[in-house]
């Protein structure tokens, strides 16, 4: 058996485990999924995952081989509104533990978190997620936003949380997906702007996590007392926490120098309001220059004897790999196409498309590519191999499956370095229901 059918066998094998107990996923677990029908619980999740930017019809086709008796969109769409929604974040937790990730020196692993948008179903009457109309768009938008953890040298989502677009926070969001983070190893924590927060800080202290944040001017000469930044810095602070502004530097004087004020409206769950009670926190800063006249800053709990600022500045860089990964999984994958309007089933939808990424990383990652005496060193064709990975699992037991692996090996790109472009930000429309053919 070839890897790429190990890999595939395994995902169709914990989906079998599952429909084992179906009422364990089904919103109403005495009636759900207990009838025979047309589509059963394993079909369910094999088609959401493998199905591809097609019409539902077409998709319902060309999974049942069109069988003229094929069930029709409303009968599909009766199935999935079954599921409860913790159904795909099971799975892909499942399906991500039977493969081990790769480390960095052997001991961490690097996992990125940043936040995406997709535009979905225009809907004027969901407050929750339209946009009226602006300057980009004369009739008004819908949009999610997902905060997801990324395993940058594995190449795979870990988890993610999917928040209506009027009601994002990523402050609470980085939270939730520290506090439920269960995967075994050692991971290092590695986010943009965004997820600067004291709130953040402490939940990675509390799960004994290493975390790496970059910060704003403002927040750094807040947390050293300075009003001007030096050009480079690689310094250690103490901090303590409180919700009283002046009470505690009264009676201790001495550490007045240490104490941040927590208002009320900033979260911070270890203090609760009014609560006189303090919480500490040891963070390192580190400040240095990307471009000339341009520095990021950094806030972390990385050990300076085993982490360098080099270093910070290398894991810092490793960062943009989500950013390129929500490309391919936007685009590659087809996670904008979505078959439906429901927020819920939505959801869905990018849950499961979640899952086909990671399946199409563990086989890419498992393909070496023969390096010639080039120019450039060689790199898999990441989109490609997505497509080839694609069509892949969608084929059924009987029919032949192609050798994966050297498909894959014939589509190779050069890794050029230290390329930078201008990010481009444009409004997208979402893909219309109709009009659609794969």
């Amino acid at each position: 058996m070839t890897f790429p059918e190990r890999v595939k066998n395994q995902l169709w094998a914990d989906i079998l485990l599952m429909s084992e107990d179906p009422g364990r996923f089904a919103k109403n677990p005495d009636a759900d999924f207990t009838r025979c029908r047309k589509m059963v619980f394993a079909d369910l999740l094999q088609f959401l995952i493998s199905m591809q930017s097609g019409s539902t019809k077409h998709e319902l086709l060309k999974y049942f081989h069109y069988d003229p008796n094929t069930i029709s969109n409303s009968a599909f769409h009766q199935q999935r509104r079954k599921l409860l929604p913790e159904t795909f974040p099971f799975l892909l937790r499942q399906f991500n533990s039977h493969f081990p990730f790769v480390l960095y020196k052997g001991v961490y692993n690097l996992v990125a978190v940043d936040g995406c948008e997709f535009n979905i179903a225009r809907n004027p009457n969901d407050p929750d997620t339209f946009y009226p109309s602006n300057g980009q768009s004369f009739r008004g938008f819908n949009m999610l936003h997902t905060t997801s953890l990324y395993d940058i040298l594995s190449k795979r989502y870990l988890d993610c949380v999917i928040q209506p677009g009027r009601h994002k926070n990523e402050f609470r969001a980085i939270c939730d997906l520290v506090d439920r983070y269960d995967y075994a190893g050692s991971p290092i924590i590695i986010g943009d702007r965004g997820f600067a927060s004291y709130n953040f800080y402490a939940h990675a202290k509390e799960k004994n996590m290493l975390f790496l944040v970059r910060a704003k001017d403002i927040n750094v000469k807040r947390l050293l007392n300075l009003d001007t930044l030096p050009d480079h810095i690689d310094t250690s602070v103490d901090i303590i926490l409180s919700r009283t502004q002046s009470i505690k530097k009264r009676l201790y004087p001495d550490f007045a120098h240490k104490y941040r004020y927590i208002s009320r409206e900033v979260s911070f769950d270890y203090i609760k309001h009014g609560s006189l009670d303090e919480y500490t926190l040891s963070l390192r800063i580190v400040r240095f220059e990307v471009a000339d006249g341009v520095f990021h800053n950094i806030i972390t709990n990385l050990p300076p004897d085993i982490f360098s600022s080099d270093d910070i500045m290398h894991l810092y860089r490793l960062r943009w790999n989500i950013e390129t990964s929500f490309r391919d999984l936007k685009h590659t994958i087809g996670a904008t196409n979505f078959h439906s309007k429901t927020v819920e089933l939505i959801q869905q939808e990018i849950w499961a498309r979640l899952i086909l990424f990671d399946f199409c990383a563990i086989i890419t990652l498992h393909v070496v590519i023969v390096q010639k005496n080039t120019k450039f060193v060689y790199q898999v064709n990441f989109a490609m191999a997505m497509k080839i990975c694609h069509d892949f699992l969608r084929l059924k037991i009987f029919e032949p499956p192609p050798d994966v692996e050297s498909l894959i090996g014939n589509f190779t790109l050069p890794i050029r370095l230290e390329r930078t472009f201008a990010r481009q930000h444009r409004f997208q429309i979402p893909a219309s229901f109709c009009y659609r053919f794969s």
